[in-house]
């Protein structure tokens, strides 16, 4: 399969109920096709699970949601994404780096960060969307160390999905995690390319 013709996905590191009707909402927003059923808290579904679902999803971009629950050490979240992210027939454009308040973790750097107030910042986020003043230069999550090992292409990193003190509300339309997955797509250069349809 040439890269015309790989499924494009983007990564979202959380899958709690209030995160999978956000990012179903979001998906939606930006023309994407979301796989509803990789929700979990934690990740149910096995990453060949997931790449099933994901090859057949009817068009591009195809939003897969992974999360560990805390789980240290490698969990069931992030073993789903090093088995998505090697698989063949996939390219990842990016991964949506969820805040959490996981301790013990050293943080993966980012891209950009959507604050709750919708504004791109160069530095990480905290779990309520709010721009960190700690002087932290890494996001800190529990599904994102792998990241210091995967390398994704465009790293967007963002507070809990969903949440952030209402500000991303799935009945207000999700706007925080639609900004964070259209970014994404911006990085990615998706919608600029020839092969792509919606």
């Amino acid at each position: 399969m040439g890269l015309a013709d790989k499924k494009k996905v983007i990564l979202v590191t959380d899958g709690d109920r209030i995160a999978k009707e956000a990012v179903e909402v979001a998906a939606k927003n930006i023309g994407a096709r979301c796989i509803s059923c990789s929700w979990g808290n934690p990740t149910r579904l096995t990453g060949e699970q997931l790449v099933d679902q994901i090859i057949k999803a009817p068009h591009d971009p195809v939003v897969v949601m992974v999360d560990d629950r805390g789980f240290q050490g490698e969990g069931p979240g992030e073993s789903a994404m090093r088995y998505i992210v090697q698989h063949p027939d996939i390219e990842v454009l990016g991964v949506l780096a969820v805040a959490s308040n996981t301790g013990g973790v050293k943080g993966v750097l980012i891209d950009q960060s959507v604050t709750n107030q919708g504004v791109l910042v160069n530095g990480p986020v905290d779990k309520n969307g709010f721009c960190c003043v700690d002087g932290s230069t890494g996001l800190h999550g529990d599904t994102v160390e792998i990241l210091r090992e995967i390398k994704l292409p465009v790293v967007v990193g963002i507070g809990d999905i969903g949440k952030m003190c209402g500000e991303d509300d799935a009945n207000c339309g999700a706007p925080i995690t639609t900004k964070a997955l259209q970014e994404v797509l911006n990085r990615s250069g998706y919608f600029g390319k020839s092969d792509n349809t919606r």
